[in-house]
């Protein structure tokens, strides 16, 4: 029992953590059940914690893929500010709706669609009308489980967005340390690195990459056959 209280202590000590993230620590994400039916909603905090994840919590996300005009896609490095997987290279932007009346709507994925809107003007600083909701292409769902260390993870059904654009950037350095744009054969040499553990990439990009990417990529122009919205991806 000492054992267990020593090892759970860290779950509510977010003393050591920056002071902004852990103000989106109390934001409101959706719970869903396993097929993304919605049934509740609780912190941010509560969502991330690996306790919660332990007993099945589960919360709605996104993971959004820009590709500017010559087909190259935009990824960002996690701030070491960031909560779950600091440092970590991933897609363009990876977030959550929240329990909001416009990012509850569910028709289209619209809210989803705008909470990505929203996300990627916080995080990259790019201008709201650049990236309506009209503009981005709602591929698929996936079902994903990951520890980010002891304490935190992530336990999500992740919307898939894809778009291509050129767009401006003003990312803010408490959540992105860098950022590039990188062609196919530079993603593959990315992915070849984290292998050799010589740069770190989030686990959801990591299996979206090993699993659907490169076959969307190729077919930027003719995404609708990749289009399913019936099936939840387990990965």
């Amino acid at each position: 029992v000492c054992l267990q209280s020593a090892v759970r202590m860290p779950e509510i000590t977010t003393d050591h953590l920056d002071e902004k993230q852990v103000q989106l620590l109390s934001e409101m994400c959706i719970l869903i059940d396993e097929n993304d039916h919605k049934i509740g909603a609780d912190t941010k905090k509560n969502c991330h914690l690996n306790s919660n994840i332990d007993k099945g919590l589960l919360h709605r996300a996104f993971s959004v893929f820009i590709f500017n005009s010559e087909e190259k896609l935009l990824l960002q490095q996690r701030s070491d500010a960031k909560i779950t997987f600091p440092g970590c290279f991933t897609n363009t932007c990876c977030s959550h709706p929240l329990h909001t009346e416009s990012e509850l709507e569910e028709k289209g994925a619209r809210g989803v669609r705008r909470a990505a809107q929203r996300r990627l003007k916080a995080e990259l600083g790019i201008p709201m009308e650049q990236v309506t909701p009209d503009e981005m292409t709602y591929l698929t769902r996936i079902h994903y489980k990951a520890q980010s260390d002891g304490v935190w993870g992530e336990h999500e059904i992740d919307y898939i967005l894809f778009m291509q654009k050129d767009v401006e950037l003003n990312p803010d350095p408490n959540e992105i340390k860098s950022h590039c744009y990188v062609s196919k054969e530079e993603m593959k040499e990315m992915l070849e690195k984290a292998k050799r553990k010589e740069l770190e990439i989030t686990p959801w990009f990591s299996l979206i990459a090993e699993t659907f990417l490169f076959q969307w990529w190729d077919n930027l122009q003719n995404l609708k056959q990749f289009m399913d919205h019936n099936n939840i991806h387990r990965m």
